[in-house]
């Protein structure tokens, strides 16, 4: 992640997490006043705690021509960087180059808001034409030959005549992506790389796009008689967003996640299950209008082509050079590592399965539709553990609090809300808290959520920074959201959410608590790279299990009695419990994901490529990948994870064997000398410092994995480090 619009241009990726810079006015500049005096999307952010997004104020209408001046206002400040007279220097070049094109940084927080929180068919033809404008406007500046000579004179001068070592870290990682992005080819080459970005930038659109499709338009309705084993929450919820949808009396499962999930586990009616089930896993890939095979296989040819402009062999090695994994070769070997050992556990957990339901009499052979259901009878059976009875102890608002109390004890911070209307919002369901240091009382910034699924909303869950913290133009404080897609209850109805949903909960205000955290000058050290900064969220889960949150806030949502410590050792118990299921999973599709990448993309049929690769991994036929390739938006509605899906697991090496840190400590996860050294090393430096020497500061050594192979309950066989 790069922390503006135009260092996103250069890195030329769509993450999960995004940041922009601060919002400083140039006051002398009477052109841009001017062109952002009619714009609301490009004016300064007024009001309280250093300005806000006028979120109240944004429309549709405006941000076309908001981001057309945004890049032309952009390219400006690029001109002025290099029509300077004088020697390049880091003050004259480096800090202009971070300073530029905040227009343009606003309207990218409204744009990101109307792509992934509040979309429509309006925006989305919108966003289709400007995608390549947008490409267009990224590479007049990664391929700005006067602009990267500048860049380079600094660059091999500091080789020479080292700058402070934050400084010295943003020369190399701005002359890095440069040269990642082409700027070092000749004219010819230039012209061929930026054609190729700007058709990618369309077919990442209308992948999300035909995603987003398939999810709004396959929804199953239910009658009466068909909520067999739902409980009343997920009936009350259901009830609620069939009669949103016009189908008053009935009961709808719409095709997210979030539904999906809950339903396939504990409904009764197994066709029902079959039939969600394949929505769900059949978005992109129901061979209509919005099917995304052959875009991704065009997506393949057109990235293997374009790194090879630069030389590479593949796309993989490209992007994993300045990964911590530094290599295909080195991702591949930690997941062939876990890969054997998962599946074993997932033939167990079948043969678990089969077991339970011979006994039923059920008369089946366990299909992927079965795996939840059944799993959730195992559990049962092995740890009298019920999900459905734990969930009555995971309210969202509770489990909110308890974020905040892990917030307070790690970072000293206090979360304090903001009252209604004080700060605009885009919908009425976000709130707003006000983030301070618990000593001082200095404000840190402010926290947004916005906790549930609707329509226009993309699936899944993420955390976003609206400004972040840097020092270069004078101390900025920290604008950040945590967005996810919870089933919105019924009016006067408890959320409830599964142990899954609520680790996620706690991951994704990780990243938030990551953003808060930051301490370094200049907008690109607020970046990362992916295998490291999904550590710190991955981290920030394994407080949700410790005694002091499970004593003070897992509380029953009707009688408000704290869970029995009876139930709260099954769940311990049970940690390990669907390990197969979970890692297989998620390892298919980082596989598929890297596999693909590095296979010869002439006349590659998607599907087929798919299910041959499974074949040859002995993927189990009882499960399918997380994310099957024809709905995969983490690599092909953008790069951000293209290529490095698989960090999520590199990431977990870490956090496994830094969890084991704290649970060495005297005060355990709550041990204050540890969490010192988390927040020094691990979370405020963000990207000024490498990773891997960053963790070692923290550790005193390189991650091992026998942590994470005890944390899934696997034979620990390997003895290799992430380093």
């Amino acid at each position: 992640m790069i922390s503006n619009s135009i260092k996103a241009a250069l890195l030329c990726s769509i993450v999960c997490f995004s940041s922009c810079k601060t919002d400083e006015k140039k006051a002398d500049d009477t052109s841009k006043d001017t062109a952002m005096s009619d714009n609301v999307l490009l004016q300064e952010w007024t009001g309280p705690y250093e300005g806000v997004p006028a979120f109240d104020k944004m429309n549709v209408a405006d941000i076309k021509d908001a981001m057309l001046t945004g890049m032309e206002l952009g390219l400006e400040d690029i001109d002025a960087i290099t029509n300077n007279p004088e020697a390049p220097t880091f003050e004259n070049t480096i800090v202009p180059l971070e300073a530029s094109g905040e227009e343009l940084d606003r309207v990218y927080t409204y744009y990101g808001i109307m792509s992934s929180n509040m979309s429509s068919p309006e925006f989305r033809d919108i966003r289709a034409e400007l995608a390549p404008q947008i490409s267009e406007y990224s590479s007049k500046i990664s391929q700005n030959a006067k602009l990267f000579e500048r860049v380079k004179a600094v660059y091999e001068a500091s080789q020479k005549n080292p700058l402070p070592a934050d400084q010295q870290r943003v020369v190399d990682l701005t002359y890095k992506s440069f040269e990642m992005n082409g700027a070092n080819l000749d004219e010819e080459k230039k012209k061929r790389y930026a054609e190729i970005n700007k058709e990618l930038s369309s077919l990442y659109t209308t992948f999300s796009s035909n995603v987003l499709h398939d999810e709004e338009n396959y929804v199953t309705y239910l009658t009466e008689d068909q909520l067999g084993g739902l409980s009343e929450s997920f009936i009350k919820s259901a009830a609620k967003i069939a009669a949103d949808k016009g189908q008053e009396g009935k009961y709808a499962i719409t095709n997210t996640r979030s539904s999906m999930d809950p339903f396939l586990k504990y409904s009764t009616e197994r066709e029902l299950r079959k039939q969600v089930w394949t929505n769900y896993y059949s978005r992109g890939d129901n061979g209509d209008e919005y099917d995304n095979n052959e875009l991704i296989a065009e997506i393949l040819k057109l990235r293997k082509e374009r790194v090879g402009l630069l030389g590479y062999d593949n796309y993989a090695e490209w992007r994993l050079q300045d990964r911590m994994a530094k290599t295909p070769e080195n991702a591949m070997e930690l997941m062939e590592a876990v890969w054997p050992a998962a599946i074993a556990r997932v033939e167990e957990e079948v043969a678990d399965m089969q077991a339970v339901a011979d006994a039923n009499g059920d008369n089946i052979t366990i299909e992927p539709w079965d795996y939840r259901f059944y799993a959730e009878k195992v559990r049962q059976k092995k740890y009298d553990l019920d999900s459905d009875e734990v969930k009555q102890y995971l309210q969202l608002d509770k489990l909110r609090e308890a974020m905040f109390y892990v917030a307070g004890r790690l970072f000293n911070y206090k979360f304090t809300p903001v009252e209604d209307g004080k700060v605009p919002v885009f919908h009425p369901d976000v709130k707003v808290w006000e983030v301070t240091d618990k000593d001082s009382g200095e404000n840190i910034g402010l926290w947004y959520l916005d906790p549930f699924a609707r329509e226009g909303k993309r699936s899944g869950a993420w955390a976003t920074t609206y400004r972040s913290h840097t020092s270069y133009q004078g101390e900025t404080n920290v604008l950040a959201s945590n967005n996810s897609n919870f089933v919105k209850p019924a009016p006067g109805e408890a959320v409830l959410v599964s142990w899954d949903d609520a680790e996620t909960f706690f991951h994704e205000f990780g990243h938030a608590l990551h953003f808060f955290s930051s301490n370094v000058k200049y907008p690109t050290l607020n970046g990362g790279v992916r295998d490291y900064t999904e550590f710190q969220s991955q981290l920030l889960e394994r407080w949700l299990s410790t005694d002091e949150v499970i004593n003070q806030y897992l509380v029953h949502y009707k009688t408000e009695e704290p869970i029995p410590a009876s139930l709260v050792e099954k769940i311990k118990k049970a940690s390990t419990f669907n390990q197969g299921f979970a890692t297989t999973e998620y390892l298919a599709s980082a596989l598929i994901d890297m596999k693909l990448h590095l296979a010869d993309p002439t006349n590659i049929d998607i599907d087929a490529f798919e299910k041959k690769t499974l074949k040859e991994l002995n993927m189990p036929e009882e499960l399918p990948m997380r994310h099957r390739t024809p709905h995969f938006g983490h690599v092909f509605s953008g790069e951000g994870y293209a290529t490095a899906y698989y960090g999520y697991m590199w990431a977990d090496v870490l956090t496994s064997d830094a969890a084991e840190a704290f649970r060495e400590a005297p005060g355990g996860f709550y041990d204050a000398e540890v969490a010192d050294k988390l927040v020094k090393y691990l979370f405020a430096p963000r990207n000024s410092m490498d990773p891997a020497e960053a963790y070692k500061l923290f550790r005193g050594r390189d991650a091992k994995i026998e942590a994470l192979m005890r944390d899934r309950g696997f034979p620990v066989t390997s003895a290799a480090t992430t380093k």
